[in-house]
């Protein structure tokens, strides 16, 4: 084979020292692991090969998936297995309140693959998942991270927020130009109506999403999603370094230092958003508990401004 062979997979770039994280290990992380197992559930964490695992795990803090562990999309970003889903498994959401129960989980975090093959996207099984909490372990408070239920958004969003979970998280991912080629099955400003129809239908439930840094994004670019996440009244945004899971998917375009997030995260609290989590390590679920008793305590103190 020659140099310019297409056969041959360039190699990924080094990690900075900045995002090396720890290998996962202990018995804590193993016990995790096993209850994940033995309840049939899949989790986020391992599924998309977060960098986080080691250190949640550890703790005892795990993201469940639902809907399976295969995905009818293929996003040039993320690990997720792609292919035909199995059927939707009727134990599955009280299998998630039992782990929540066995994990002692005072906040939970409840995301799901792309299930375009159902009628309503899966919504009716985060309704299901938030119900089963609810009444396993109901002091639990529950965080749901969904996809955009293409072309069935409308419902979906109404079913969900008629649930009431306490914190609703989509995410957008990437700046709309990059759309076509990283995220080629949604459509950004689907998703961006999505998370305005959430505030819509009650204004009590806290909105969130995430980008990924490092696609090759431009810093106004960025600046400009922040201010669409605005006007559609998000109270909490995450930034974050995108990580290239195989030689097959996007490649990274730069590491962003930290520096940058701080920049990135003191551009957004001047925006307006109730919290902000930017650094490379930060991941949709990373320490979203503490996170949910901030953005409590943020609502609280700006309402008190108001009335003061």
């Amino acid at each position: 084979m020659s140099e310019a062979d297409p056969a041959i997979v360039p190699p990924r770039p080094r990690k900075p020292d900045w995002i090396r994280v720890k290998a996962p290990m202990g018995a804590a992380f193993a016990e995790t692991k096993a209850l994940m197992r033995r309840l049939n559930l899949a989790t986020v964490c391992e599924e998309a090969a977060c960098p986080n695992i080691g250190e949640c795990w550890t703790k005892k803090h795990a993201t469940v998936m639902i809907l399976g562990d295969t995905c009818t999309r293929a996003c040039a970003f993320c690990n997720v297995k792609t292919g035909m889903p199995r059927a939707v498994d009727a134990m599955e959401p009280q299998h998630t309140a039992d782990a929540a129960a066995e994990l002692g989980l005072e906040h939970i975090v409840v995301t799901s693959v792309d299930r375009d093959d159902l009628p309503d996207g899966g919504a009716s099984q985060f309704v299901k998942v938030i119900e089963a909490l609810r009444r396993t372990t109901p002091k639990t408070t529950i965080e749901i991270l969904t996809p955009d239920f293409r072309n069935k958004s409308q419902a979906a969003v109404e079913s969900i927020v008629s649930a009431r979970p306490d914190v609703y998280n989509h995410n957008l991912e990437t700046v709309p130009r990059l759309y076509p080629t990283i995220r080629p099955g949604a459509r950004y400003y689907a998703s961006l109506r999505l998370l305005e129809s959430v505030k819509r239908h009650d204004p009590t439930i806290f909105t969130k999403s995430g980008m990924m840094m490092g696609l090759g994004e431009a810093r106004m670019e960025v600046h400009q999603v922040m201010d669409d996440m605005r006007s559609a009244d998000v109270d909490f945004l995450t930034l974050g370094q995108y990580l290239q899971p195989t030689p097959r998917h996007a490649k990274v375009e730069e590491f962003v230092t930290p520096a940058t997030f701080s920049a990135y995260a003191a551009i957004a609290r001047a925006k307006g958003f109730l919290l902000v989590a930017s650094t490379p390590l930060t991941r949709s679920s990373y320490h979203a508990g503490d996170d949910f008793a901030k953005l409590k305590a943020a609502r609280e103190a700006k309402l008190g401004a108001r009335l003061g």
